[in-house]
């Protein structure tokens, strides 16, 4: 699991220096529930700090591999947990996708990742990194998998049968005119700012110089910006609902660019690397990457996503 969940007697760290001697006394409860019904932990998984980046490039536990294109980055922040899989280290993983930290390292390593509808999994005992766009979602090596440690059974349905709308250059169905979310950035920033707003003053020095930078301009998102980003995502929210309003799933790239190499600039690839997936977290909507290619749902319609990611693996 991503050492972002906390876990029992066990050191979970954040990714962080800050959190390097930290060990928790309860473990989160969708791990515990996963343990009661017979999964094996085998081990805690490098992230970016903090779950705050999308390239998993840990100046302090050092930089995940991408085990299938070490020329590559392997995306983040969930990035150990696509590379555990790559490397038969585990047979499913957990993360958490706050901008596509679930489905972003899945493009970038081919495993598959799922962001659940917000709230189908409890996000208690996580570290937070912006508390309504946060999602924790399972990765594995098949849409099953996935599946499986949701205890969610898709339908047995093809794309053949629904009504299958794309944007974006998706690959299959009737082409839509959906909206990207850069005008709520700021609204995500802004809980970002409210999660570091006294832990950063405190222990600044301890924070990677990669992610410094984003925390302080985080910290400083003012009442007007956060104003005019809640108002853009119940706008998005509006747009959203009307252009899927005649479909049953959408379909879309994971990733607006090809996969950025190992040694990347974060920032300079950031914007390009969420403008698909961030929307979703916007909205709370379902979505999986499977293969490159990324299913959304309506809220709630998670086993039908699933099911319509099954025939595109």
């Amino acid at each position: 699991m991503k050492d972002l969940f906390d876990t029992a007697g066990v050191r979970t760290t954040y990714g962080s220096a800050v959190f390097s001697d930290h060990v928790p006394s309860v473990t989160a409860p969708w791990v515990a529930e996963l343990e009661a019904g017979g999964w094996v932990d085998v081990g805690k998984t490098n992230l970016h700090e903090f779950a705050y980046g999308v390239t998993s490039q840990n100046l302090h536990y050092g930089v995940v591999p991408n085990p299938r294109s070490p020329s590559l980055t392997a995306g983040g922040s969930s990035g150990g947990s696509a590379a555990a899989l790559v490397l038969g280290e585990a047979d499913a993983a957990l993360g958490t996708d706050t901008g596509g930290s679930v489905r972003i390292p899945a493009a970038c390593c081919g495993v598959v990742g799922f962001k659940p509808t917000y709230g189908l999994v409890s996000a208690e005992g996580i570290f937070p990194l912006a508390p309504t766009f946060d999602h924790p979602g399972p990765m594995a090596l098949s849409v099953d998998g996935c599946a499986a440690l949701l205890d969610l059974e898709p339908p047995a349905v093809s794309l053949s049968e629904l009504r299958v709308a794309r944007a974006w250059g998706g690959v299959a169905g009737e082409s839509v005119e959906f909206p990207t979310a850069e005008a709520v950035v700021p609204a995500f920033m802004r809980e970002v700012g409210d999660v570091h707003r006294e832990l950063y003053p405190e222990h600044s020095e301890l924070y990677g110089e990669n992610i410094r930078g984003k925390i302080e301009r985080c910290i400083g998102v003012s009442d007007a910006e956060y104003e005019g980003a809640a108002r853009a995502r119940e706008e998005l929210r509006e747009r959203a609902e009307a252009a899927l309003e005649r479909f049953d799933v959408l379909v879309t790239p994971v990733l607006s660019c090809p996969v950025p190499p190992a040694d990347c600039v974060e920032l300079e690839v950031r914007a390009a690397m969420t403008l698909y997936t961030f929307p979703f977290n916007a909205l709370g909507w379902p979505a999986l990457a499977v293969g490159g290619v990324q299913v959304v749902g309506r809220p709630g319609d998670d086993a039908l996503v699933l099911a319509a990611g099954r025939s595109f693996e």
